[in-house]
């Protein structure tokens, strides 16, 4: 749907700085399409980078009439609620921008088209639901493991623990190394980033499996190929990583862990274990004693944000030293002390 000439306005609305932000935070710092402005009536007037790592020169305004009025022709909804419903104050938004030619990209499970398509005003404009599945696989049947190339799947001990990110930052890696690789994206925002990929939480639980790997097998050529992770092994509310390793086949795993926290974000009482012992969970139940490929975690990506340097440093450390593999947090430090085994 995006062209490479569409400029972009994100619509933030209140969530700039929290965690349901993170689909607009993430098309800030991965998309190439030309962002034009932020939405966001909180933070109106001032600037992405005075409130973010990402150092863009990206104002913030306060209204979708703004961000037409800069030549802006594409909102993209980036903010992500709760079980992917759109709440009913959205709609005033959505409505706005398409009476205003915008066209939409959407990232939730409610879909946006047709029901608002009466609003569209120009034959240009489209309404993207990235959460839409696109085809219907064939059952998984380990294809994958049969490939002669390296698989990377990206794990974590929660969910939005930043395998999206560490996923996009080796990809931009590898990328600027000459080398010939690949990107699974499996979720909304990395579809949204690099225009394909499978919904993967938009799957009949029978079909996840086989949607993964036929994403896979559609990247065999390549030298590596990346695939984005979604949820956790350790989250009631997660069925997402056997379906992703067994798609996958996985040679290799990054775990994403957010420093700070020692419980699922959401869900207190489920405590975040050991994580030598975590990592040794997810390499046997991506080999199963020898069934599929033997997959090592390579590396244990940090997300430190909102810690002082020098705590950040001294977690990054300790983590290190307990799980006996390469870490950092690849967003503040950069990824070579991980990246650099695959080369």
């Amino acid at each position: 749907m995006l062209k490479p000439t569409d400029k972009v306005a994100v619509w933030m609305e209140s969530s700039l700085d929290d965690d349901y932000g993170k689909m607009g935070i993430s098309a800030l710092r991965y998309l190439d399409n030309e962002i034009l402005c932020v939405v966001d009536s909180v933070f109106a007037g001032k600037n992405i980078s005075e409130l973010s790592i990402i150092k863009k020169d990206i104002p913030i305004v306060e209204s979708i009439e703004q961000a037409k009025s800069m030549g802006a022709n594409v909102l993209l909804l980036g903010v992500l609620t709760s079980g992917g419903i759109r709440p009913k104050s959205w709609d005033g938004v959505i409505k706005e921008a398409l009476d205003k030619g915008m066209s939409i990209i959407n990232g939730l499970h409610d879909q946006i088209s047709p029901s608002f398509s009466k609003y569209i005003v120009d034959d240009n404009q489209w309404i993207w639901d990235t959460r839409v599945p696109k085809f219907i696989p064939q059952i998984g049947s380990a294809r994958a493991a049969d490939l002669k190339n390296k698989r990377v799947l990206m794990i974590g001990t929660d969910m939005a623990a930043g395998k999206m990110t560490v996923g996009l930052e080796l990809y931009s890696y590898l990328i600027e190394k000459k080398i010939n690789t690949g990107f699974v994206a499996t979720g909304q925002v990395g579809i949204t980033v690099t225009g394909k990929g499978i919904p993967l939480d938009a799957y009949k639980l029978d079909h996840a499996c086989g949607a993964v790997e036929t994403a896979v097998l559609e990247q065999k050529e390549k030298e590596i190929v990346i695939v984005e992770g979604q949820g956790s092994i350790l989250h009631p509310g997660s069925t997402a990583t056997l379906p992703l390793m067994r798609g996958t086949c996985p040679t290799h795993m990054i775990l994403c862990h957010i420093a700070r926290n020692d419980s699922l974000r959401s869900l207190e009482n489920i405590k975040i274990p050991d994580l030598k012992k975590f990592i040794e969970l997810n390499e046997d139940l991506a080999s199963v004693l020898g069934t599929y490929p033997k997959a090592k975690v390579i590396g244990v990506a940090l997300n430190t944000t909102l810690m002082s340097e020098e705590k950040a440093k001294e977690v990054i450390t300790n983590v290190e030293k307990e799980t006996g593999i390469p870490t950092t947090d690849v967003v503040r430090y950069g990824g070579e002390r991980i990246f650099s085994s695959l080369t």
